[in-house]
């Protein structure tokens, strides 16, 4: 398939297997974490469904004017490959392997801050590169030290990004997932900080492992306890 967009020819190609990906160190020590967060309450909750891909610091590519693109988001979601997961273990093309992301997603680190490079020039620029040539529909970009969330929504008549206001709980809807995304304080993997979480069209909060096993132990605490009140020795 070809697209055209700032004097590019864009094509949708596979990544040759003698492409030498980039094989830059991650930022920070829990971008890891973070964006495992994300995956991980997802699934748990069952909202990931079995042909989607929740790509981290992985390669997306596009073809311009012949020359190949490769952009690698820290998070992002893919609802739909079309191809097995074999055929995208390096690296994942839109339009070729699948959907378009629905959302990616940036964490803000010490670097020279290409979150927002909006370079048209080869190669283009990250921020380029998501509204311009993969036109991704939502685009956030999150400082975990101070907990700033950035979130940018695809215009359909302008084809660029607008910035959005959070609801009254300071989340932000995705349409395209039936969730919210906020950002959440606490622990976990004993990191305190700030975390990027979701919630559906409910308000509730999509729990991580460790919070559901907690849940579960709290239920069967009340439960022994309701038991015991009523002359009755829980089981073990």
């Amino acid at each position: 398939m070809t697209a055209f967009t700032q004097n590019y020819q864009i094509t949708w190609e596979k990544l040759p297997e003698d492409y030498r990906l980039p094989d830059d160190p991650v930022d920070n020590i829990n971008q890891p974490a973070l964006a495992a967060a994300l995956t991980q309450s997802l699934e748990l909750a069952g909202k990931l469904p079995p042909n989607a891909l929740t790509p981290t610091n992985y390669g997306i590519c596009a073809t311009l004017n012949g020359k190949i693109v490769v952009k690698a988001p820290d998070w992002a979601y893919i609802p739909n490959i079309s191809v097995g997961r074999e055929d995208v273990i390096r690296s994942y093309t839109p339009q070729l392997q699948g959907d378009i992301p629905v959302i990616v997603i940036e964490f803000l680190s010490d670097t020279e801050g290409g979150e927002y490079s909006i370079k048209p020039t080869y190669p283009p620029g990250k921020w380029f590169f998501y509204e311009c040539v993969l036109k991704v529909p939502n685009y956030a970009i999150f400082e975990p030290d101070s907990g700033d969330l950035e979130f940018y929504r695809l215009d359909s008549n302008t084809g660029r990004y607008v910035v959005q206001t959070p609801n009254e709980n300071q989340h932000y809807w995705i349409a395209e997932m039936n969730l919210y995304l906020g950002v959440w304080q606490g622990n976990r993997e004993n990191h305190t900080g700030n975390w990027l979480r979701w919630w559906d069209e409910q308000g509730n909060l999509l729990l991580w492992g460790s919070e559901l096993v907690e849940q579960e132990r709290q239920r069967a605490e009340r439960l022994a306890a309701q038991l015991r009140a009523a002359g009755i020795e829980p089981q073990d």
